[in-house]
């Protein structure tokens, strides 16, 4: 099969994944064999290729928001069927035993691994996943439009749960790309108002026509304080600015796995029972409740589609701020 690999990290200019043929995945007795229909691209792969996420094994098949249809069953597999269209996501394994995970907080497990980073993803014709960490799809979503809720739908919902933001509340959304565009539409349902800041004029705009009550650049304060906020920049100046943006014992949710720094700033900034919190991975509650907000919502997806050879390209134009939404690979039929 063709699968795309990260060998040698470095910038996405310098086209960092090679494409090669490697033998067809064999499931373990745990693990399923998934053909791959759509793989959307994340802002964790680009810092991965370049080497902004430090690499855990190489060269590794990046990509974990995959959708496709089941292949082959491990032995051990009875809760699933061969040609069960599913979707894979982040978090691939926990250990099930620790205290995060007896608490329900897997995505804090100390032995987890994530798809893409410790094991081979969706950059790829094929991949296995653990049966326990894969999640069937509805059919009311079209494959394409699925694959960016798995990660950026997924952490956006979480997101929101650690900002501690309640229906009817003033939300801050501090950069507006795939994850805040399904973050945009929970929170609405939620009935909550929401204020975005981005640089780019044309997300302004499709923050507004998707419910946006304020929407203009990092230098403008929104015109409300603000009850929660979340920054999915990947820049620690934009977290100041959501915190200088708050009410009153407010939260900001950092939802970054790599930022940059965080300038110094005054403890005034801080005062009055304001918070900074950071948004860790996922646990697979939390892609099981989005799939199904998703579908009841339902959240409406925005993608730029990439042939998958032309993962490069959308990594590229990712880096230099030309996807409106999510890039999507398109690997198979489905």
């Amino acid at each position: 099969m063709r699968a795309l690999q990260l060998i040698t990290p470095r910038p996405a200019s310098q086209r960092p994944l090679d494409l090669v043929e490697v033998g067809d995945p064999t499931p373990a007795s745990d693990e399923v064999v998934v053909d791959v229909i759509a793989c959307a691209v994340c802002r964790t792969d680009l810092q991965l290729c370049e080497g902004d996420l430090p690499a855990q094994q190489l060269p590794i098949v990046p990509g974990h928001q995959i959708v496709g249809t089941v292949r082959e069953l491990g032995r051990d597999v009875t809760d699933l069927e061969v040609g069960q269209r599913v979707g894979v996501a982040w978090i691939a394994s926990t250990c099930g035993h620790c205290r995060f995970c007896r608490a329900g907080r897997e995505n804090l497990c100390d032995a987890a691994t994530f798809t893409g980073w410790h094991r081979d993803g969706g950059f790829a014709e094929r991949a296995t996943a653990r049966a326990d960490f894969v999640y069937p799809l509805p059919d009311g979503f079209a494959s394409i439009d699925a694959a960016p809720l798995l990660c950026g739908g997924a952490i956006g919902l979480r997101a929101l749960r650690v900002s501690g933001i309640r229906p009817g509340e003033r939300l801050g959304l501090y950069g507006f790309g795939a994850s805040a565009t399904c973050a945009i539409q929970i929170a609405r349902h939620w009935d909550c108002e929401v204020y975005v800041c981005t640089r780019s004029s044309t997300e302004q705009a499709r923050a507004i026509e998707l419910g946006a009550r304020w929407a203009a650049g990092y230098d403008e304060r929104p015109p409300e304080p603000l009850d929660a906020a979340i920054t999915f920049a990947p820049v620690g100046s934009v977290v100041l600015d959501a915190l200088r943006a708050l009410d009153k014992g407010g939260v900001v949710a950092i939802n970054a796995i790599h930022l940059d720094r965080i300038p110094e700033f005054s403890y005034d900034d801080l005062w009055w029972e304001r918070q900074l919190r950071s948004v860790a991975n996922v646990t697979r509650a939390d892609v099981e409740d989005l799939i199904e907000l998703a579908a009841t919502i339902p959240i409406r997806t925005r993608v730029d589609r990439y042939p998958f050879t032309d993962a490069n390209d959308a990594l590229l134009d990712l880096s230099e701020g030309r996807v409106s939404g999510a890039a999507v690979l398109v690997v198979g039929d489905g």
